[in-house]
């Protein structure tokens, strides 16, 4: 094991520093949207508690190998560290999870991409009011145009909306920024790699109860609906909540979350791309408003 990785913040930060952070959040945003497009085709074949006890399981295994290949990973935490961790793999990574899968159930994925796109705007009040970030004007200006673009995608969508789809998506947008408030202090006492790896496990753990269901499902889902599972857990949970976590840590959590309002955006492209479902002109205007809102929510 390594040393206990520094947690102080940096008196300045470097163009490479900066450049590595957009990178981290660009990569997070990018395959958190390609989340809701996998769950769309997965969601059928697998239950909610389900299929995120594999997508957790995947992604507690991959971060334990990544974990042992870096040998950075330090076990030896505080006992408020680890309740913190716990705490946000009950409310994030796990009770997120099935809200999500459940909510895709009954709306579409652009429709559930823009209802749990309400939490970055309940981080950065909470952030602002509890944190002590403050409310700059950019953030706020940026959060409103980019909240507008995730409304004018949501006019354009076609799918039949079900209450229970729209409440559970929501219940996934508080479950969310609860837990993102959550990690943000949790990484002031241990580093990002770390967190998501216990995170993961933990909320695996929690969700063993659904293992039988699982069995049982999987042994008759398609090898699609397998791969799918299994491309959640590696690459959307796995690589992206570790290089969320990498960003949070040296940026505040408001400012951060307010580049998330590109999923939607990023949504309705891979929708194009990977479904050739062709985007509306609300999709696209919707889109570019989105991508402007966090432009400008990233001004100084």
């Amino acid at each position: 094991m390594t040393d206990p990785v520094e947690t102080a913040r940096p008196t300045g930060t470097s163009k490479t520093d900066i450049g590595k952070i957009t990178a981290a959040a660009g990569l997070a945003v990018v395959l958190w949207a390609s989340a809701f497009v996998a769950i769309r085709g997965v969601g059928h074949a697998l239950s909610p508690a389900p299929l995120a006890l594999l997508r957790l399981g995947v992604a507690a295994v991959t971060l334990t190998v990544i974990a042992g290949a870096k040998r950075a990973v330090r076990i030896r935490l505080s006992r408020k560290a680890f309740l913190l961790i716990a705490a946000y793999a009950v409310l994030w990574l796990a009770g997120y999870t099935v809200a999500l899968n459940a909510g895709e159930r009954h709306v579409d994925a652009g429709t559930a991409a823009l209802l749990v796109n309400l939490a970055p705007l309940l981080v950065a009040v909470t952030a602002g009011k509890f944190l002590g970030e403050g409310f700059s004007r950019s953030l706020i200006v940026g959060s409103l145009v980019a909240l507008g673009g995730t409304a004018i995608i949501a006019t354009g969508a076609t799918a039949q909306r079900d209450w229970a789809g729209v409440l559970l998506c929501l219940l996934a947008a508080v479950l969310y920024a609860a837990g993102v408030m959550i990690q943000k202090v949790t990484l002031r006492h241990v580093d990002g790699l770390t967190a998501i790896w216990l995170g993961c496990v933990v909320a695996t753990v929690v969700l063993l109860p659904w293992m039988p269901q699982l069995v049982g499902e999987l042994q008759v889902a398609s090898a699609g609906a397998l791969l799918g599972a299994v491309y959640l857990g590696v690459f959307p949970t796995a690589v992206g909540f570790t290089a969320w976590a990498y960003a949070l840590r040296r940026m505040n959590a408001g400012r951060l979350s307010a580049v998330t309002y590109a999923v939607p955006a990023v949504s309705v492209l891979l929708s194009w791309l990977l479904l050739a479902e062709i985007p509306t002109a609300y999709g696209l205007v919707g889109g570019v408003l989105c991508l402007t809102g966090v432009a400008i929510s990233r001004r100084r």
